[in-house]
């Protein structure tokens, strides 16, 4: 008779089980940096939000994990995501009576709590019977061997651009720190008309994560940042995750050489994949990206609806955020980036 499975709750103090829990995210192949048992402090810590790390357990071997958090906001509903800030998520286990034991877990905790939903920010379909939304796709492509090869694969248009951006000569350098990049995502985000995340969110992750995460800037000639990328490092993969330009950026071509610098530097560290992250279908980034020559691929966000008839729009396509988004353009940026972090901790 084998040992019963077990439904455990992971702590922040419980250092020898985010050691395990690691060991197995490093290892499950449905697994992602998302899964990594450090983004339960930095979402408590850094957003005041209430983890619930979920694993799997039997005869002491973690079998699954399911990291959810409970995000509460009048604005924007109340739901128990997996995971919160991240694009990927939902549950990672060894088989199936693991995984639905896990989600099982989940929906108890969600009608507990008396959240609206439960949402699993999956990459395949797990329930083809719930609600999901079909907003968002990745972009993920391999990296190849060869940095001539690597260029080559560049769509020709799209591959002018890095070469204009040689010729206007840029360079990339690899910050200490996150002053440069997030002066100029701050900026970025604000012609936008959304809200920054705060600075010490970014400075924690470069903290949290070592070698893992990385910020890779690029200058003009004299030295003046004009685009930045932090990214994340995960097994063999290289994901830019967030990032910001100068206006000045478009007409050097730096955006575009920022990219190829990443990966450039991903091809000589014997990287395999490029993870261009999440769009929303019909936006200008998911245009860059399929210019990029990389092919977008669904992302299946399932939802357990408790208290709601229809999945939640908390995006900028809303309409009923256009004003919001209006307004947030018009205000001075030191304004928008004290006040910012009070709205966007609430979006995930």
């Amino acid at each position: 008779m084998s040992a019963p499975l077990e439904i455990k709750r992971l702590t922040a103090r419980q250092a020898d089980i985010a050691r395990r829990w690691d060991d197995f995210v490093f290892a499950c192949p449905q697994a992602s940096f998302f899964h990594r048992s450090a983004w339960l402090t930095l979402i408590e810590e850094q957003f005041g939000h209430r983890g619930f790390f979920l694993y799997a357990e039997r005869a002491g071997q973690i079998l699954g994990v399911l990291p959810l958090a409970q995000v509460k906001s009048r604005l924007f509903g109340h739901a128990l995501v997996s995971l919160p800030f991240g694009v990927y998520g939902g549950v990672a286990a060894s088989d199936e009576e693991t995984a639905l034991a896990l989600e099982a877990e989940a929906r108890r905790i969600g009608l507990e709590l008396g959240a609206e939903h439960l949402e699993l920010r999956n990459v395949n379909t797990r329930h083809a019977d719930w609600p999901r939304q079909d907003l968002y796709v990745t972009f993920r492509k391999e990296i190849l061997p060869d940095e001539e090869a690597n260029m080559l694969a560049i769509p020709r248009k799209q591959r002018a651009m890095v070469r204009k951006g040689i010729k206007n000569g840029l360079s990339s350098r690899l910050d200490a720190n996150v002053d440069h990049f997030f002066a100029l995502y701050a900026d970025n985000v604000h012609r936008h008309g959304t809200p920054a995340m705060p600075k010490r969110y970014f400075a924690a992750l470069l903290r949290t994560f070592g070698q893992d995460a990385e910020v890779l800037t690029v200058c003009a000639p004299d030295g003046r940042p004009l685009s930045s990328v932090l990214s994340f490092y995960f097994r063999d993969e290289c994901l830019p995750y967030y990032a910001g330009d100068d206006e000045s950026a478009r007409d050097l071509a730096a955006n575009d050489f920022k990219y190829w610098e990443l990966m450039r530097r991903a091809c000589a560290r014997g990287l395999k994949v490029f993870d261009y992250g999440r769009s929303k279908q019909g936006t200008g980034s998911f245009a860059f990206k399929k210019n990029w020559g990389f092919e977008p691929t669904p992302l299946s966000y399932e939802y357990c609806l408790f208290k709601r008839e229809s999945v939640p729009q908390n995006n900028p396509n809303n309409p009923k955020y256009q004003l919001l988004i209006k307004t947030w353009r018009k205000l001075p940026i030191g304004v928008a980036n004290w006040l910012g972090p009070f709205i966007v901790r609430n979006l995930g």
